[in-house]
């Protein structure tokens, strides 16, 4: 009979590539691991991984199995966290998710005034929300609610973020600012396209809805640098030039220390309600008030 700590181990390898990398993940030795791989391989009589010097690369039977075990593993791993028995009292430990930009404004700061655990995980908010409902977070910040039947998963709203054009303060916006004051639309899209843009993979969905609602179209470019979080986006047009498309909260210190221009709120407010879900079931409600206050407060002083 095939052992689960095998199909485990397999997860660990394929997930993190390597034999050193998948033992530090189940605390065993490496020896230990290998011992698991070989007896699975043996028990399928198949080859899961290529072994290179660098790398385990997962064969095309190795992806198959991996694919047919990994939503069940998942939901063992669940069942192990909820039913597991301590002798002893474990401290709290609340699990959030929610962008990177967010979690280093607001909650970063606080982590050392904390009196309990906490896990941090970021992602796209429609994986997030995924992890929520399967138990494996607790609470997430999401900017999109889903209405979903039979689910645990609350949605309290707590602030807005609206889109702005903002510029480095090294950028000429003088033409830019015109167009704006005289509502001439047509001459501001054709003044923006001669800007260098900064954008950001994760949040594209921003830039082309600030576009759609206030030029009545989608954007026909491609912005010129495309980084991975709105945060490097400021820091780049901190003391620098070009434009940029971000949530209001995010820019407010650089604004206000002039190291970056607001440049257009836009005719219309382009803004996105931010919510709390949160399971129902959960355990922790003290700790999880505790997240959402530091919230609710830092968006009210960032506003």
């Amino acid at each position: 009979m095939v052992n689960l700590e095998w199909y485990r181990t397999f997860k660990e390898i394929y997930e993190n590539g390597t034999l050193t990398k998948a033992s530090i993940a189940l605390y065993a030795s490496q020896p230990g691991v290998s011992v698991h791989l070989n007896a699975l391989e043996a028990y399928v009589g198949k080859k899961l991984f290529e072994r290179t010097s660098r790398k385990m690369i997962p064969t095309e039977d190795g992806k198959f199995l991996y694919e047919y075990i990994i939503e069940s593993l998942k939901k063992l791993e669940i069942a192990e966290q909820h039913f597991k028995k301590t002798t002893q009292e474990k401290n709290p430990s609340l699990n959030i998710g929610m962008c990177s930009e967010m979690f280093q404004l607001i909650i970063e700061p606080e982590i050392p005034k904390l009196d309990f655990d906490l896990v941090a995980r970021f992602g796209a908010h429609t994986d997030l929300i995924k992890d929520l409902n399967n138990g494996i977070l607790d609470l997430v910040i999401t900017p999109k609610k889903q209405n979903e039947k039979k689910s645990l998963v609350e949605y309290i709203p707590f602030s807005k973020e609206r889109i702005v054009l903002i510029a480095g303060n090294k950028t000429n916006v003088t033409k830019i600012q015109k167009h704006i004051n005289s509502k001439n639309l047509g001459k501001l899209e054709e003044e923006l396209l001669q800007n260098v843009w900064y954008s950001s993979s994760n949040e594209m969905e921003h830039f082309r809805r600030f576009w759609f609602e206030n030029f009545n179209k989608k954007p026909a470019f491609k912005p010129n640098y495309i980084l991975p979080n709105l945060t490097s986006i400021i820091r780049c047009l901190n003391n620098g030039s070009g434009l940029a498309l971000v949530p209001d909260f995010l820019c407010q210190e650089q604004i206000f220390r002039n190291e970056i221009n607001l440049v257009w709120e836009g005719k219309v407010k382009t803004e996105n309600t931010l919510y709390f879900a949160s399971r129902t079931d959960l355990k922790y409600k003290k700790e999880l008030d505790t997240i959402k206050d530091i919230f609710t407060s830092k968006m009210k002083l960032l506003k």
